[in-house]
């Protein structure tokens, strides 16, 4: 059951990927890439990932593509033609990405070493308690300052807006 469950949520992956880029229609498009994210946390919740999962559908279909929404709307892009005769080069790129990626595969070697986090102690912990854990305290440093050039960033944003409401 798992297997077929897998080869649902790959082939439905494969598809939407496809008329992502395929589709001239660009709202067609992005409920094509939405359809597309719920089924890669499908994939998450096939690997006992459920944490992974509910990130994937609140930070990518949640955020990220209201984003791609809000810009395409305020753009108000009906269709765009000119990108839609390029299917050779884009086969050709393609193909030559396909190409690196098993050639990497064919030359790397896979460790079969296990780390901290084994299969057994995530079932016990549970998945949500695993990544707190390991992220609050291996990566608490990169962590901290990923949080502190996103604040940077924020207050950046509010004095450029502020600046501009001021100006007018």
């Amino acid at each position: 059951m798992t297997q077929l469950l897998f080869f649902y949520f790959a082939g439905v992956i494969v598809v939407t990927s496809f008329l992502v880029i395929g589709l001239k229609n660009p709202i067609y498009s992005a409920i094509s890439l939405l359809v597309m994210f719920f089924h890669v946390a499908g994939l998450y919740v096939l690997l006992n990932a459920e944490f992974i999962a509910v990130i994937q559908i609140i930070v990518y279909a949640g955020a990220i593509l209201v984003l791609y929404l809000f810009v395409v709307m305020l753009l108000n892009v009906k269709r765009e033609e000119r990108y839609q005769h390029q299917f050779l080069l884009g086969l050709f790129v393609g193909l030559l990405i396909l190409t690196e990626v098993l050639l990497i595969l064919m030359r790397s070697t896979f460790s079969t070493e296990t780390g901290e986090y084994t299969v057994e102690r995530i079932n016990t912990l549970g998945s949500t308690q695993a990544v707190g854990q390991v992220l609050y305290t291996t990566y608490l440093f990169p962590f901290e300052v990923a949080s502190f050039i996103l604040l940077v960033a924020m207050i950046g944003a509010i004095v450029l807006a502020k600046k501009g409401i001021l100006e007018k």
